[in-house]
Protein backbone atom coordinates (compact mmCIF):
# COMPACT_ATOMS: atom_id res chain seq x y z
CA UNK A 1 0.00 0.00 0.00
CA UNK A 2 1.41 3.36 -1.00
CA UNK A 3 0.94 5.80 1.86
CA UNK A 4 0.92 9.58 1.44
CA UNK A 5 3.35 11.99 3.07
CA UNK A 6 2.48 13.35 6.51
CA UNK A 7 3.61 16.85 5.57
CA UNK A 8 0.15 18.23 4.76
CA UNK A 9 -1.88 21.02 6.32
CA UNK A 10 -3.66 20.51 9.67
CA UNK A 11 -7.01 18.73 9.37
CA UNK A 12 -9.76 20.01 11.67
CA UNK A 13 -11.88 16.92 10.94
CA UNK A 14 -9.20 14.33 11.80
CA UNK A 15 -10.71 13.39 15.16
CA UNK A 16 -14.17 12.92 13.65
CA UNK A 17 -12.66 10.84 10.83
CA UNK A 18 -10.92 8.56 13.32
CA UNK A 19 -14.09 8.10 15.35
CA UNK A 20 -15.97 7.28 12.14
CA UNK A 21 -13.33 4.78 11.06
CA UNK A 22 -13.23 2.97 14.42
CA UNK A 23 -16.90 3.15 15.41
CA UNK A 24 -17.45 -0.57 14.75
CA UNK A 25 -14.24 -1.99 16.16
CA UNK A 26 -14.41 0.02 19.37
CA UNK A 27 -17.57 -1.87 20.29
CA UNK A 28 -15.90 -5.28 20.06
CA UNK A 29 -15.41 -7.06 23.36
CA UNK A 30 -14.88 -10.56 21.97
CA UNK A 31 -14.10 -11.99 18.55
CA UNK A 32 -13.35 -15.35 17.04
CA UNK A 33 -12.26 -16.10 13.48
CA UNK A 34 -10.36 -18.39 11.19
CA UNK A 35 -7.14 -16.95 9.78
CA UNK A 36 -5.61 -17.98 6.51
CA UNK A 37 -1.91 -17.17 6.88
CA UNK A 38 0.73 -16.74 4.17
CA UNK A 39 4.00 -14.88 3.82
CA UNK A 40 7.37 -15.21 5.51
CA UNK A 41 9.05 -15.11 8.92
CA UNK A 42 12.77 -14.54 9.01
CA UNK A 43 12.97 -15.14 5.27
CA UNK A 44 11.28 -18.55 5.47
CA UNK A 45 7.94 -19.17 3.81
CA UNK A 46 4.81 -19.67 5.89
CA UNK A 47 1.38 -20.89 4.90
CA UNK A 48 -1.31 -22.31 7.12
CA UNK A 49 -4.54 -21.86 9.00
CA UNK A 50 -5.17 -20.66 12.53
CA UNK A 51 -8.15 -20.29 14.81
CA UNK A 52 -8.22 -17.18 16.96
CA UNK A 53 -10.27 -16.16 19.97
CA UNK A 54 -9.89 -12.77 21.67
CA UNK A 55 -11.59 -11.09 24.60
CA UNK A 56 -11.21 -7.71 26.29
CA UNK A 57 -9.15 -6.55 27.93
CA UNK A 58 -6.24 -8.89 27.22
CA UNK A 59 -7.16 -12.54 26.64
CA UNK A 60 -6.06 -14.37 23.50
CA UNK A 61 -5.94 -17.83 21.98
CA UNK A 62 -4.22 -18.81 18.73
CA UNK A 63 -4.26 -22.38 17.49
CA UNK A 64 -2.42 -23.50 14.35
CA UNK A 65 -4.63 -26.25 13.01
CA UNK A 66 -4.08 -28.98 10.43
CA UNK A 67 -6.46 -31.15 8.37
CA UNK A 68 -5.24 -34.17 10.30
CA UNK A 69 -3.38 -34.72 13.52
CA UNK A 70 -2.53 -32.39 16.35
CA UNK A 71 -2.19 -28.60 16.12
CA UNK A 72 1.29 -27.24 15.45
CA UNK A 73 0.89 -25.02 18.50
CA UNK A 74 -1.63 -23.59 20.94
CA UNK A 75 -0.96 -20.10 22.33
CA UNK A 76 -3.06 -18.78 25.19
CA UNK A 77 -2.61 -15.57 27.17
CA UNK A 78 -4.41 -13.71 29.89
CA UNK A 79 -2.89 -10.33 30.49
CA UNK A 80 0.84 -10.61 30.07
CA UNK A 81 1.00 -14.25 31.16
CA UNK A 82 1.29 -16.53 28.13
CA UNK A 83 1.60 -20.28 27.62
CA UNK A 84 2.60 -22.00 24.39
CA UNK A 85 2.03 -25.72 23.93
CA UNK A 86 3.63 -27.68 21.10
CA UNK A 87 1.48 -30.84 21.07
CA UNK A 88 3.48 -32.67 18.37
CA UNK A 89 6.80 -32.10 20.13
CA UNK A 90 5.30 -32.56 23.61
CA UNK A 91 6.95 -29.36 24.80
CA UNK A 92 5.62 -26.29 26.57
CA UNK A 93 6.63 -22.75 27.48
CA UNK A 94 4.80 -21.44 30.55
CA UNK A 95 4.43 -17.98 32.08
CA UNK A 96 6.20 -16.10 29.32
CA UNK A 97 5.47 -12.49 28.40
CA UNK A 98 2.77 -12.58 25.74
CA UNK A 99 4.56 -10.16 23.39
CA UNK A 100 7.85 -12.09 23.55
CA UNK A 101 6.21 -15.48 23.05
CA UNK A 102 4.08 -14.34 20.11
CA UNK A 103 7.10 -12.71 18.49
CA UNK A 104 9.08 -15.94 18.85
CA UNK A 105 6.27 -17.91 17.19
CA UNK A 106 5.04 -15.52 14.49
CA UNK A 107 7.65 -12.78 14.28
CA UNK A 108 5.18 -10.04 15.23
CA UNK A 109 5.87 -8.23 18.53
CA UNK A 110 2.28 -8.06 19.77
CA UNK A 111 1.04 -8.41 23.33
CA UNK A 112 -2.28 -10.15 23.92
CA UNK A 113 -3.85 -6.79 24.75
CA UNK A 114 -2.91 -5.43 21.29
CA UNK A 115 -3.83 -8.43 19.16
CA UNK A 116 -7.51 -7.54 18.97
CA UNK A 117 -6.75 -4.03 17.68
CA UNK A 118 -4.21 -5.38 15.19
CA UNK A 119 -6.69 -7.82 13.65
CA UNK A 120 -9.68 -5.45 13.57
CA UNK A 121 -7.84 -2.34 12.38
CA UNK A 122 -8.70 -0.38 15.51
CA UNK A 123 -7.28 2.43 17.60
CA UNK A 124 -8.34 3.77 20.98
CA UNK A 125 -6.65 7.12 20.38
CA UNK A 126 -8.68 10.15 21.51
CA UNK A 127 -6.57 12.65 19.57
CA UNK A 128 -8.24 15.31 17.43
CA UNK A 129 -4.99 16.36 15.78
CA UNK A 130 -4.10 15.26 12.29
CA UNK A 131 -2.99 16.38 8.87
CA UNK A 132 -4.52 16.32 5.42
CA UNK A 133 -3.07 14.53 2.42
CA UNK A 134 -5.58 15.60 -0.21
CA UNK A 135 -9.31 15.34 0.34
CA UNK A 136 -9.42 11.63 1.08
CA UNK A 137 -6.46 11.00 3.43
CA UNK A 138 -5.96 11.98 7.06
CA UNK A 139 -2.77 11.16 8.99
CA UNK A 140 -2.65 11.14 12.79
CA UNK A 141 -0.04 10.32 15.39
CA UNK A 142 -0.72 8.12 18.40
CA UNK A 143 2.43 8.05 20.51
CA UNK A 144 5.12 6.45 18.33
CA UNK A 145 2.53 5.25 15.80
CA UNK A 146 1.13 6.88 12.68
CA UNK A 147 -2.49 6.26 11.71
CA UNK A 148 -3.58 6.53 8.06
CA UNK A 149 -7.27 7.14 7.37
CA UNK A 150 -8.72 6.93 3.87
CA UNK A 151 -12.10 7.17 2.17
CA UNK A 152 -12.95 6.10 -1.35
CA UNK A 153 -15.05 9.18 -2.06
CA UNK A 154 -16.06 12.44 -0.40
CA UNK A 155 -19.31 10.86 0.79
CA UNK A 156 -17.79 7.49 1.67
CA UNK A 157 -16.94 6.31 5.19
CA UNK A 158 -13.49 6.81 6.65
CA UNK A 159 -11.44 3.65 7.15
CA UNK A 160 -8.25 3.06 9.10
CA UNK A 161 -6.21 1.47 6.30
CA UNK A 162 -2.70 1.46 7.80
CA UNK A 163 -0.82 1.89 11.06
CA UNK A 164 2.96 2.34 11.20
CA UNK A 165 4.48 1.35 14.54
CA UNK A 166 7.96 2.73 15.24
CA UNK A 167 10.29 1.50 17.96
CA UNK A 168 12.58 3.77 19.94
CA UNK A 169 15.55 2.45 17.95
CA UNK A 170 13.96 3.52 14.66
CA UNK A 171 12.84 0.08 13.52
CA UNK A 172 9.23 -1.07 13.58
CA UNK A 173 6.44 -2.59 11.53
CA UNK A 174 3.24 -1.68 9.77
CA UNK A 175 -0.26 -3.05 9.50
CA UNK A 176 -2.40 -2.63 6.39
CA UNK A 177 -6.14 -3.25 6.11
CA UNK A 178 -8.29 -4.05 3.08
CA UNK A 179 -11.55 -5.69 2.02
CA UNK A 180 -13.76 -3.98 4.59
CA UNK A 181 -17.11 -5.63 5.31
CA UNK A 182 -19.56 -4.15 7.82
CA UNK A 183 -16.85 -1.78 9.02
CA UNK A 184 -14.17 -4.41 9.64
CA UNK A 185 -11.28 -5.56 7.44
CA UNK A 186 -11.12 -9.11 6.17
CA UNK A 187 -7.57 -8.82 4.77
CA UNK A 188 -4.67 -7.77 7.02
CA UNK A 189 -0.98 -7.48 6.22
CA UNK A 190 1.61 -7.25 9.01
CA UNK A 191 5.14 -6.46 7.82
CA UNK A 192 8.35 -5.32 9.48
CA UNK A 193 9.76 -2.09 8.11
CA UNK A 194 13.09 -3.74 7.30
CA UNK A 195 11.25 -6.39 5.21
CA UNK A 196 13.36 -9.23 6.65
CA UNK A 197 11.82 -10.04 10.04
CA UNK A 198 8.27 -10.86 8.94
CA UNK A 199 5.75 -10.22 6.19
CA UNK A 200 2.42 -11.91 6.88
CA UNK A 201 -0.90 -11.77 5.04
CA UNK A 202 -3.98 -12.76 7.01
CA UNK A 203 -7.41 -13.49 5.55
CA UNK A 204 -10.20 -13.51 8.13
CA UNK A 205 -13.25 -15.72 7.72
CA UNK A 206 -15.93 -17.21 9.97
CA UNK A 207 -15.78 -13.96 11.95
CA UNK A 208 -18.00 -13.80 15.03
CA UNK A 209 -18.24 -10.66 17.15
CA UNK A 210 -19.32 -10.25 20.78
CA UNK A 211 -20.29 -13.84 21.37
CA UNK A 212 -19.61 -15.50 24.71
CA UNK A 213 -16.12 -16.94 25.08
CA UNK A 214 -15.78 -18.91 28.28
CA UNK A 215 -12.70 -18.82 30.48
CA UNK A 216 -11.77 -22.32 29.26
CA UNK A 217 -11.04 -20.87 25.80
CA UNK A 218 -8.01 -19.10 27.25
CA UNK A 219 -6.66 -22.13 29.07
CA UNK A 220 -4.73 -25.12 27.78
CA UNK A 221 -4.28 -28.53 29.37
CA UNK A 222 -0.60 -29.36 29.61
CA UNK A 223 0.25 -33.07 29.36
CA UNK A 224 2.30 -34.33 32.31
CA UNK A 225 4.89 -35.60 29.81
CA UNK A 226 5.48 -32.15 28.23
CA UNK A 227 9.07 -30.98 28.55
CA UNK A 228 9.83 -27.27 28.97
CA UNK A 229 11.12 -25.21 26.06
CA UNK A 230 12.91 -21.90 26.52
CA UNK A 231 12.15 -18.70 24.63
CA UNK A 232 15.54 -18.91 22.93
CA UNK A 233 14.83 -22.46 21.74
CA UNK A 234 11.42 -21.39 20.50
CA UNK A 235 12.90 -18.54 18.47
CA UNK A 236 15.36 -20.96 16.87
CA UNK A 237 12.69 -23.52 15.95
CA UNK A 238 9.39 -21.65 15.62
CA UNK A 239 6.58 -24.04 14.66
CA UNK A 240 5.57 -21.73 11.81
CA UNK A 241 8.99 -21.55 10.12
CA UNK A 242 10.70 -23.86 7.73
CA UNK A 243 7.72 -26.11 7.02
CA UNK A 244 7.84 -26.11 3.20
CA UNK A 245 8.25 -29.87 3.12
CA UNK A 246 5.24 -30.57 5.31
CA UNK A 247 2.24 -29.17 3.52
CA UNK A 248 -0.30 -31.17 5.50
CA UNK A 249 0.72 -29.85 8.90
CA UNK A 250 -0.95 -26.47 8.67
CA UNK A 251 2.21 -24.51 7.84
CA UNK A 252 4.67 -24.66 4.99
Amino acid sequence: MKLPSAAGAPASDAGAALRDATSTCRGISTMSAELGVSGSIGGQGVRGRMLVGLAAPASARLEAVAPFGQPAFIFVARGDDATLLLPRDDRVLQHGKSEAVLEAVAGVPLAAADLRSALTGCSTSTSDTGKMAGDDWRIMTDGPSELYLHRESHSGPWQLVAVVHRDTNGSGWRAEYRDFQSGLPRAVRLASLDASRFDLRLLLSQLEINTTLGADVFQVTIPPTAAPISLAELKASSPLRGKSDRGSDGAK
